[in-house]
């Protein structure tokens, strides 16, 4: 317990939207979301999203109540999120190229009454209401208004895949995502000369950060064109033209930029690149090695943390790794508790495997409509009465160092280019 992060007091009382609105006030001209086309300063992303907030106020979206968003990366995904958010609502992300038995479910599970699409819908069964959001109609008149939802509402659900047969909706609130922000403003500063590349599909958490971060500095986000994360040339070219200084690599995906990288000589165009971050995925130590060797001014950072507990929950910075035999998942972020423990939930030696739980400020509030799923993986907290940890499933070990080290699973889940897989989902679509 002794490696444990000490409690950090940030601003409980913040939220995502908040965040832009202080910036949007701070620096109302200044470059916010750079697309291939346009570029939407602080001031106006912040308009638009109001005006829209304010249309979704009278279709009666508020707190707690999940919004479908169904586009691709665009300027639109942007506004739209944050018109959620500044409604009052939590936004439900849909990937556009989900099978439509999918899409289906998350609108009818997530009991979602309201979604935003770009562009017409074509052969979707939705019994609510659907929002095209390039219609101009909806962004006009007043953009202020007042404020329903506050740091212990929903920010947004996202679905993970479930073992059952069906994705689970995770819900977590605006605190949460505030620590998870925070921690990585403090430890990672970025200033308002920062380019964050925006490539994550937003139904994927990872995107949160991507999202968010740089809305709380006065600093900007590169949105990658749709498709272009899977490319690793279009990524080259968007670090060289945007000047882009942060991103993030599942490490497949890194393994695939790092061979194109080194094929076509391209270090140089990536010059701009001052920190990857690196999750999703154990990080081996060899794609390590070859990340700081070809990109010698860039620091990498390899983070952990499952949905549930808001993104990530610890950090390890790979220097002086040369010896290592795996690369560490590293220490707690801010307000966070990882244990190790056996199956009685007693507190394992440094060294020896137990699954990993998390207790603290970034826990989920739990699943959506599934109470007793809920109860199975959010169990009371021995080492903290009266509060709860997260079961991960995932093997892990305390290093003498204070960090841990991540060791595989405790069941049949598998990750598939970072994206959580239940083998029992396939198993139940098969059957």
């Amino acid at each position: 317990n002794q490696f444990n992060s000490t409690a950090v007091a940030y601003d409980q009382e913040e939220t995502v939207h908040g965040l832009f609105e202080k910036m949007a006030r701070a620096y109302p001209d200044a470059p916010a979301a750079i697309f291939d086309t346009q570029t939407l300063c602080y001031g106006e992303l912040n308009e638009k999203a109001g005006q829209l907030a304010r249309v979704l106020r009278t279709k009666g979206v508020g707190p707690d109540q999940p919004v479908g968003i169904m586009t691709d990366r665009s300027p639109e995904m942007i506004i739209g999120i944050l018109a959620i958010l500044k409604a009052g609502g939590a936004y439900l992300p849909i990937d556009p190229g989900y099978p439509k038995e999918r899409i289906a479910y998350l609108l009818q599970d997530s009991q979602a009454r309201l979604l935003l699409v770009k562009g017409a819908l074509v052969d979707l069964a939705f019994a609510g209401e659907t929002l095209d959001l390039e219609d101009e109609c909806w962004y006009q008149g007043e953009s202020i208004l007042g404020v329903t939802s506050g740091p212990r509402h929903l920010a947004y659900v996202i679905y993970t895949s479930g073992s059952t047969g069906q994705p689970k909706g995770v819900m977590i609130e605006h605190h949460a995502v505030i620590n998870r922000l925070q921690w990585m403003q403090k430890r990672y500063p970025l200033t308002e000369q920062d380019v964050i590349l925006q490539k994550t599909p937003f139904s994927f958490d990872v995107s949160v950060w991507e999202l968010f971060w740089w809305g709380m500095t006065g600093a900007s986000a590169a949105f990658l064109g749709p498709g272009e994360e899977k490319n690793p040339q279009a990524i080259v070219e968007a670090v060289e033209r945007w000047g882009v200084t942060v991103m993030h690599f599942v490490p497949s995906m890194l393994h695939l930029f790092l061979e194109a990288v080194e094929s076509t000589e391209s270090e140089k165009q990536l010059s701009s690149l001052r920190r990857v971050f690196i999750s999703g995925e154990a990080l081996q130590v060899p794609q390590a090695h070859r990340c700081k060797r070809l990109l010698s001014q860039t620091e990498l950072v390899n983070l952990y943390g499952p949905t549930e507990a808001t993104v990530d929950v610890s950090f390890h910075d790979c220097t002086g790794d040369a010896d290592l035999m795996s690369v560490p998942i590293g220490k707690p972020i801010d307000n966070i508790e990882l244990y190790v423990i056996d199956e009685q939930q007693h507190l394992q030696p440094i060294g020896v495997p137990g699954e990993l739980c998390i207790a603290g400020a970034g826990l989920a509030r739990g699943y959506w409509n599934r109470p007793e799923l809920t109860r199975e993986k959010f169990v009371d907290n021995p080492f903290r009465p009266g509060t709860k940890m997260y079961k991960t499933g995932d093997l892990a070990r305390w290093l003498p160092n204070g960090e841990i080290e991540y060791l595989g699973r405790l069941d049949h889940q598998v990750k598939v280019r970072g994206y959580r897989i239940e083998l029992g989902e396939i198993e139940a679509a098969l059957v």
